[in-house]
């Protein structure tokens, strides 16, 4: 089975969303879809690691890519979230070449790294049915994201995308657009500007690049800017999306009120 790092080094861009609701079914949908992958979101997301395992279940048995952000850049979680099978982890706020390096340390077993071994009895492995195998393979097929969100962050980029172990950047458009003073503005021209650093900064290290619409740049523009990995949608945006456009025509239709007008 061809994961989707493989896809993403070989020069095909691929589309994810974020899984924002504890809801396997919400998970499974979207696979199903045709998501190539779901980023399950520990950061901003209600779900806990006994809930996001069970979204993973639902998202590779569609034939996706389970991904997941964890909360922060702890090796706890990191471990944690490793030992639940995904394929991809993002980190938030990487602000520092140390910060870059803890977080591959993480995903790494000793030597090469710090990951807890427990290869022999987490799901990752099969419960321990194919733990030597898992443990040989899982560096080279893992992705591994550094999110640049913080003016920190975007002052060391060039330093955190040579770090080895680095697989993408991923612009943060509107935690960089608040932390840089301009909050609700992701297409704010110093902000643009901001990730266009970030964006050659990935480029130049022959690293992937990743990230999200904003409402002046779509998906379109982020392909054509070389995003090798864009993540426009959210199981809550689409649902709330398409209840909206459901309901405003029904009112339209019966000329009738609804319950918050």
């Amino acid at each position: 089975m061809e994961h989707l790092k493989e896809r993403l080094l070989a020069g095909r861009p691929a589309i994810s969303a974020w899984a924002m609701l504890p809801s396997q079914g919400a998970a499974e949908i979207l696979a199903a879809a045709g998501y190539d992958a779901v980023m399950i979101d520990l950061e901003h997301g209600p779900a806990g690691f006994s809930e996001a395992t069970e979204l993973v279940r639902a998202v590779t048995g569609q034939g996706a890519d389970a991904f997941m952000r964890v909360p922060a850049n702890d090796p706890v979680y990191l471990k944690r979230a490793l030992d639940t099978g995904i394929t991809g982890v993002m980190i938030p706020q990487v602000s520092s070449v140390e910060e870059a390096e803890a977080a591959v340390a993480a995903c790494r077993y000793p030597p090469a790294g710090v990951r807890g071994m427990a290869a022999s009895v987490a799901r990752a492995t099969g419960y321990g049915a194919h733990w030597q195998s898992y443990v040989a393979e899982i560096d080279a097929r893992l992705l591994r994201i550094c999110q640049i969100e913080t003016p920190r962050g975007l002052e060391a980029v060039e330093a955190i995308a040579a770090v080895e172990g680095v697989d993408m950047l991923f612009v943060g458009p509107f935690d960089l657009s608040a932390n840089l003073g301009y909050l609700g503005q992701p297409d704010h021209p110093a902000v643009a500007a901001a990730i266009e650093r970030a964006e050659r900064a990935a480029k130049g290290a022959g690293k992937l690049l990743g990230g999200i619409s904003t409402p002046g740049r779509d998906v379109a523009a982020l392909v054509k800017a070389g995003y090798d990995l864009v993540i426009p949608d959210s199981d809550v945006a689409l649902l709330r999306t398409a209840a909206e456009e459901r309901t405003a025509a029904f009112r339209r239709l019966t000329g009738g009120h609804g319950h918050g007008d």
